[in-house]
């Protein structure tokens, strides 16, 4: 490939800063997004008003939680198992937020994913906005020699979704506002399976959960996870990673 073909190609990827947060309180990671998400729908309503053609960033954000459960604005409470006293006791916290989805939990061991990505620079469908993030999940899984899928009528990734032993391994939920998306998957790598125990998963209350470790018999570095799994996003939305 020519110098100049390269550029007509890097020239149609669109520009996203990657970051990765470490282990962030749930409560400051929630804020940073909204802060990323309110800019740039600032940006996108000052282009509307004014018609200005400003660029609008977007951000691929990956963290790991300490222990919390977080309910989306369609959960259902009674899927917490845990009272105040429990979550103490397990040293857990509990968020109500304003995602889609029910109950998950969040915790040392998983990839939490969050894209704020302006759509407008990809696509304007949330629906393929959900199966591409899957399909990042699903080829990184493959590198591992694991076939994974997707469960009819439910967002996630799913090992043997098509018989009794389904199990799901990563959970999505996600708010979009003008196009602007927050919130994401979290991706069960290393995890401390029992902490699932204490909820329904995602409102399912008769499927298994289930991690990376669990299937490989061992725990795999996550930071080489975490690169497989970014460089899937980037290369299915056509990112130019910054």
């Amino acid at each position: 490939m020519n110098e100049t073909a390269e550029k007509v190609i890097a020239a149609d990827l669109a520009p996203t800063m990657f970051s990765d947060w470490g282990l962030t309180d749930y409560q400051e990671a929630w804020d940073k997004q909204e802060d990323l998400l309110n800019k740039t729908v600032a940006i996108k309503t000052e282009n509307r008003v004014n018609n200005t053609h400003s660029p609008t960033p977007n951000h691929l954000v990956f963290c790991e939680h300490p222990h919390v459960y977080t309910l989306g604005k369609s959960g259902h409470p009674e899927n917490l198992l845990l009272d105040e006293q429990g979550l103490k006791d397990k040293k857990a916290t509990y968020y109500k937020i304003n995602r889609g989805g029910d109950i998950t939990y969040h915790g040392p061991g998983q990839i939490v994913g969050y894209p704020i990505l302006d759509l407008d620079n990809f696509f304007t469908d949330i629906h393929l906005y959900l199966r591409t993030l899957e399909e990042a999940v699903i080829l990184t899984l493959k590198d591992y020699g694991i076939e994974a899928g997707r469960y009819p009528g439910y967002t996630g990734v799913w090992l043997d979704a098509d018989n009794e032993k389904a199990r799901k391994i990563c959970a999505m939920g996600v708010r979009c506002s003008r196009w602007v998306t927050m919130h994401g998957f979290a991706f069960n790598v290393n995890v401390d399976l029992d902490y699932f125990k204490n909820i329904v998963p995602c409102g399912i209350d008769d499927k298994a959960v289930t991690s990376l470790a669990n299937e490989l018999g061992y725990q795999p570095d996550i930071e080489e996870v975490k690169e497989k799994l970014k460089n899937h996003i980037a290369g299915l939305f056509k990112m130019k990673l910054i």
